[in-house]
């Protein structure tokens, strides 16, 4: 065979790649398959209806029940429980059982709870203990019961203030392809503040639309897609948020907590908003009217999309 069996596992799948080991107590069903390299470890219990990809780790005491999918180079902790089955009885069984996705390079921690028919996308880290109960964004980092979302892998927060800066520039560049901050004119005065700007002079496009996101509970997400042609310009007027920008490369998250900021996200950005506090109001100004089609919305074809804007130019 090119894969291990340890002598007291049982594997009764053929389908398994080259060079994965499968290591004591585990059992595989046979109509499982897994891929190349991975390694199995003590005590796993993988159902026929599951698909694991090529160098995916899964620790001990872990079970993959039918409807489970498990993508290249994911790492599974130790104990996690995935579940497929909303409203389990003893012995009745769905048509079909939830299907759920672990994107490619997502990992998830030691005694983490997954819900059926959840995706967790590519690249994500889901901590400790979590019990997730919707879909994870890629790149996104969620803890605690149920999972929020805390944060971004490779996105260290910063502070949107270019009035602080030592240039004290009115625009300043980002590590994100395109996106700017902006310092808008802010006035201090006893019988209350002003902040103002400037179409096509602090707004970098002519503005068609605008919208106004607020009362947003603290765990929800917003955005979560990317635009083909519209300029979109982000002020929060009261409260604060952060914006997670994404050029398919590079990711950073922004902390927009001052009406007298604005932050520029040019075409084939993806943008995520989330930790808004109880009284935030994200105002957003738009270079086109609303488009359906002008919307992408799954991350891995932005990511495609944007590749191709770069190599083009």
């Amino acid at each position: 065979m090119s894969y291990f069996t340890h002598p007291n596992a049982l594997c009764e799948s053929t389908a398994i790649g080259d060079g994965t080991r499968i290591w004591a107590f585990a059992h595989v069903l046979p109509g499982a398959r897994i891929g190349a390299d991975c390694n199995i470890c003590d005590g796993v219990f993988v159902e026929n209806d599951v698909v694991v990809g090529d160098r995916v780790t899964v620790k001990c005491g872990v079970q993959l029940w039918d409807g489970v999918a498990l993508e290249d180079d994911v790492f599974v902790g130790p104990n996690v429980t995935f579940t497929n089955d909303r409203m389990p009885r003893s012995r009745q069984y769905p048509e079909a059982f939830a299907r759920t996705t672990v994107e490619t390079g997502a990992s998830i921690g030691a005694n983490a709870s997954i819900l059926p028919g959840v995706t967790i996308g590519r690249h994500a880290m889901v901590g400790a203990g979590a019990v997730v109960t919707r879909s994870v964004p890629p790149y996104a980092i969620v803890v605690g019961n149920p999972a929020r979302l805390t944060g971004y892998v490779d996105a260290a927060p910063v502070p949107a203030e270019p009035h602080d800066t030592q240039t004290g520039e009115r625009i300043n560049a980002t590590k994100v392809r395109g996106v700017t901050v902006h310092r808008l004119d802010y006035v201090h005065d006893l019988r209350g503040d002003l902040s103002v700007g400037e179409f096509e002079r602090d707004i970098p496009f002519p503005v068609k639309r605008y919208f106004i996101v607020f009362d947003v509970p603290n765990e929800k997400v917003r955005g979560q897609h990317a635009h083909r042609e519209c300029h979109q310009f982000l002020i929060c007027v009261k409260g604060r948020c952060s914006v997670v920008a994404d050029d398919g490369v590079v990711r950073q998250e922004f902390l927009l907590d001052s009406p007298a900021t604005g932050l520029y996200l040019p075409p084939m950005t993806w943008a995520t908003q989330f930790r808004y506090s109880p009284d935030a109001a994200l105002l957003v100004f738009a270079s086109h009217y609303y488009d359906a089609a002008d919307y992408i919305r799954d991350h891995a074809e932005f990511v495609s999309a944007a590749l191709q804007v770069s190599e083009h130019g």
